[in-house]
């Protein structure tokens, strides 16, 4: 059966409060302002469009038959969990310290001193934008698939489907350039976390050894820690409207 995601917050998501967590954005509670901000990402040519999807009366077409539905739930309910599962192994195991069989590698350390900052961290921003490419090329295909599977459930499922479709075309472009901005404020997690071992360092008077950066409570796997937190939060975020529609396909057929 499809696992589902924990709820998140109307307000927030796990990936912005991850991001808070660290420390590297700030959180504010937008309280009635949701709307106003989501208005300010739809253009009035979109506002247009979606109205016209959102206004349609629902077609009186004929319900598919139960076993139809039955097998069609189930075929994409297992499409998710696959790619969900693909997609969570990637992650954990190329952001550790052991890595398993992946095709996103992580990139070898710089284990020398002094470490440069400025050429230690874009390696690890080139992969993670290599995971966020990774789960764009599989989500956006579930999502399609999962879509056109509710539409053929019902007329009511069908009229929703439309509505996902028009709701990505609008706030795709918009979304992405968001999440671009993930690894960049990875960055400062990265620096502060080597200050914060340096620190560490001139307190207790201990000599510094890169060996034991990758090391369990080193800084550095430290890092590799926030970064896989970060990029399953991603996935949870991306996943969201896929869910979503299956959700609302089981209780449809309930």
């Amino acid at each position: 059966m499809t696992r589902v995601l924990p709820r998140t917050s109307f307000h927030s998501s796990k990936l912005i409060r991850c991001l808070a967590d660290l420390g590297i954005v700030d959180t504010a509670d937008p309280g009635n302002a949701f709307a106003e901000q989501l208005g300010q990402w739809v253009h009035f040519a979109d506002a247009i469009a979606l109205s016209s999807v959102h206004g349609e009366g629902i077609a009186s077409a004929r319900k598919q038959q139960p076993e139809a539905r039955a097998t069609s739930q189930a075929a994409i309910s297992a499409e998710f969990d696959r790619i969900q599962d693909l997609l969570v192994y990637s992650i954990t195991m190329s952001c550790s310290t052991k890595p398993g069989k992946t095709h996103i590698k992580l990139p070898l350390p710089i284990l020398e001193l002094p470490l440069d900052l400025k050429t230690a961290y874009p390696p690890y921003h080139r992969f993670y934008d290599a995971h966020q490419r990774d789960m764009e090329l599989s989500i956006q295909p579930l999502r399609v698939n999962v879509r056109a599977a509710v539409a053929k459930a019902s007329p009511r499922l069908r009229k929703l489907a439309d509505l996902d479709a028009a709701l990505e075309k609008i706030l795709r472009e918009r979304e992405n350039k968001l999440l671009a901005k993930v690894p960049q404020l990875l960055r400062k997690r990265f620096d502060q976390l080597f200050k914060e071992h340096q620190k560490r360092l001139a307190d207790t008077q201990q000599a510094d050894n890169p060996v034991g950066w990758t090391q369990a409570g080193g800084w550095l796997a430290r890092f590799y820690g926030d970064m896989q937190m970060l990029l399953l939060a991603e996935l949870e975020l991306r996943l969201q409207p896929a869910m979503g529609l299956i959700e609302a396909f089981k209780q449809d057929t309930q």
